[in-house]
């Protein structure tokens, strides 16, 4: 199961971590631990932000994805899923 992550850091706190020296620390450690397909990083909503595909196995495995965000960097998370171009053919091809 592919899922779109997007994840917005809270403002203060990655300021914090910032000068703190430690937000590298902390996002390597946690996209490290997620292992996406893709990673992108940028700014939305005024606040620091990131996209992640990630693959897991099923819908038991969001709150293994969402709490380390939640819990490091008071961020808000959006899980979606998602797939890619050889999955969109095969679910057109289960319509007919």
């Amino acid at each position: 199961m592919r899922i779109l992550l997007n994840v917005e850091i809270d403002t203060a706190k990655g300021n914090e971590l910032i000068k703190a020296g430690k937000m590298g620390e902390v996002m390597e450690g946690l996209v490290g631990k997620l292992k996406p397909e893709a990673a992108y990083f940028y700014a939305r909503n005024g606040c620091r932000a990131q996209t992640f595909v990630v693959d897991v196995p099923d819908a038991a495995s969001l709150p293994s994805l969402a709490e380390p965000f939640w819990g490091q960097l008071g961020a808000r998370v959006e899980a979606l899923p998602c797939m890619n171009a050889e999955e969109l053919r095969e679910g057109i091809g289960r319509l007919g």
